[in-house]
């Protein structure tokens, strides 16, 4: 099968996303197909369900109001972690850039933030706060460190000769974070905004599956495990793994769409 491409004023050929989507849907047909052959192979729904009984427990749940109640409930702690610990990173990141007492009283603290495993997080998150509250708790204290770094590498790295020219032309404060450090922190804004978004889901229903928090997808993955519901236990797992990715594509791209996407963040 080939794929037309077409061309630009100057004659340069233009990749079309058709070659992408071909690529994507071989291979995930593929890994369904590896799947699928597994599971014949153990020849055990409770060790390794099949994909389509996987499909079937997951038509079974949408059509109930607990799959989208407990969604929902995730969906907005998962957004609450992710907002709040981005406007702290940002605000911390920004801090830490420009201020050196700041940066040595301070990054002691965000090293300790990313060093501590998310398991500790949650136990000792639920010493002070409920389990509905956790969730949320633990997602910002995941997406902090991550956004506070980028955003201190970002700004740190803004062209010195494009502050001096600001300087030069008497740019004003607003005009010079318009127009020189956001689009130079952009990128590492984007980065981290996109790695942060994947931490904050998998941390909060980790903190969920811990804390049994109420209307979760958390909680029912942990009875699907409990009640030892493999199909439905997979069928959970592929909701979150499909809205983290949409939500992703819906929010991080929207909001810092840019052709120069170099920045990766720090782990």
């Amino acid at each position: 099968m080939t794929i037309e491409r077409k061309k630009d004023k100057y004659g340069n050929k233009i990749r079309l996303r058709g070659g992408a989507l071909l690529r994507m849907t071989a291979a995930i047909v593929f890994w369904l197909l590896v799947w699928q052959l597994l599971s014949l192979l153990i020849g055990s729904e409770l060790l390794l369900p099949s994909p389509w009984a996987v499909v079937r427990s997951f038509y079974r749940l949408a059509q109930t109001t607990e799959f989208y109640r407990s969604i929902l409930h995730t969906l907005l702690r998962v957004a609450a972690g992710f907002a709040v610990g981005m406007a702290a990173g940002i605000l911390a990141g920004t801090l830490t850039a420009f201020s050196r007492a700041a940066d040595v009283l301070l990054t002691p603290l965000k090293n300790i933030i990313k060093a501590t495993p998310v398991t500790s997080f949650i136990v000792l998150t639920l010493l002070y706060f409920s389990s509905n509250v956790t969730p949320s708790t633990v997602a910002f204290l995941a997406v902090l460190p991550i956004c506070w770094s980028n955003v201190c590498e970002g700004l740190r790295q803004t062209d010195k000769k494009m502050t001096e020219l600001a300087h030069a032309y008497a740019f004003g404060r607003k005009k010079t974070l318009r127009e020189i450090y956001f689009p130079a922190v952009r990128p590492y804004l984007s980065a981290a905004a996109t790695t942060g978004l994947g931490f904050a889901w998998k941390s909060c229903v980790a903190a969920e599956v811990i804390a049994l928090s109420k209307n979760s997808v958390g909680r029912a993955l942990y009875e699907s495990k409990l009640y030892l519901e493999t199909a439905e236990l997979f069928a959970w797992t592929a909701s979150v793994v499909l809205i983290s990715v949409l939500f992703e594509k819906l929010l991080v791209h929207k909001l810092f769409k840019n052709k120069n996407t170099e920045g990766a963040a720090e782990r």
